[in-house]
């Protein structure tokens, strides 16, 4: 097949198109900047917020499935998420918009599993409500591209939809790898832990993530599935043994009812109400399974 994938730059597209072109599929590298562009059967240059430029590249690549890997984290704070925010909505509908004049038949989206509301079980599955009243203004800005980019996904006429709910990522590149963003400040002891830690994190490697849409490239399943490995953990569990493996020290405990302030909101909040994703749907419909069925195991083996 002729597979395109947006965002072919970032950390799960890096990974994505070797495994892709290995199985023998022709794929396209869409990126905003040339000098960046990966190794592929043929590179496209747009911004995925200019409709022109990406319907020109669409005509260009022609694909029969679009892999929608698109985001903009690696810029952290609130400008990240903003821009983020546009692209899971402005973006997701260009390359519908331009997939219909190109004769696109399937896109897999990159969705979120922690963007569930903390309510009922600890851990949850597809169908519980997002948290789209979040107290938080740049969550619930966050959450709420999320619901736009699944109802856009799912519900294009003519093309069937995937979205995959990746779990918090971990691995080489990402915020846990041994140089990002969490794990410099755990391994610092600059992440305080609240009294009560029970917020839940389902984590997945970026390998694993990269595997699953693999596996949705392929597939003829529409739907949204979670992709998770098989231990989500409560924070009081996994953050003092990631600080172990990072040779850094306990974490402090802070009051609960100053986590908030300390941390930030989105922080206190994963610490001590997140809830957890089950991946049983994507075991079922797409025979997937992580390579690295704990958190355990997959950052021992990252960080040593």
């Amino acid at each position: 097949m002729r597979v395109l994938i947006a965002g072919a730059t970032g950390v799960i597209g890096r990974r994505l198109l070797p495994l892709l072109r290995a199985r023998g599929h022709h794929v396209t590298a869409m990126v905003r900047e040339p000098a960046r562009a990966p190794s592929a059967d043929l590179t496209v240059v747009a911004d995925a917020l200019d409709r022109d430029a990406v319907r020109a590249a669409l005509l260009v690549a022609r694909p029969d499935v679009i892999v929608h890997q698109l985001s903009a984290l690696s810029d952290r704070g609130s400008l990240g998420l903003e821009v983020t925010a546009r692209l899971r909505t402005e973006g997701t509908a260009n390359l519908l918009t331009a997939a219909r004049d190109a004769g696109v038949r399937r896109i897999v989206a990159q969705s979120i599993a922690f963007a569930t509301a903390p309510e009922g079980d600890p851990v949850l599955d597809e169908d519980a409500p997002l948290y789209l009243d979040a107290p938080d203004e740049d969550w619930a800005r966050t959450v709420q591209a999320v619901a736009e980019l699944e109802r856009l996904v799912l519900g294009a006429q003519g093309i069937s939809g995937v979205a995959l709910r990746y779990g918090t990522l971990y691995g080489p590149g990402t915020w846990y790898g041994r140089d990002g963003a969490i794990a410099t400040a755990v391994a610092a002891g600059k992440l305080r832990m609240p009294e009560v830690a029970g917020g839940i994190t389902s984590f997945v490697h970026v390998d694993d993530a990269a595997q699953a849409a693999v596996l949705a490239v392929e597939s003829d399943v529409t739907g949204t599935f979670n992709v998770t490995d098989d231990e989500p953990a409560e924070a009081s569990v996994w953050l003092p043994w990631f600080a172990e493996q990072l040779g850094g020290p306990a974490p402090r405990t802070i009051p609960a009812d100053l986590a908030g302030r300390l941390l930030g909101w989105f922080t206190a909040y994963q610490l001590t109400e997140l809830r957890g994703a089950s991946n049983d749907r994507a075991r079922l419909g797409l025979d997937w399974k992580p390579g690295r069925p704990s958190w355990r195991d997959g950052m021992a083996d990252d960080e040593r």
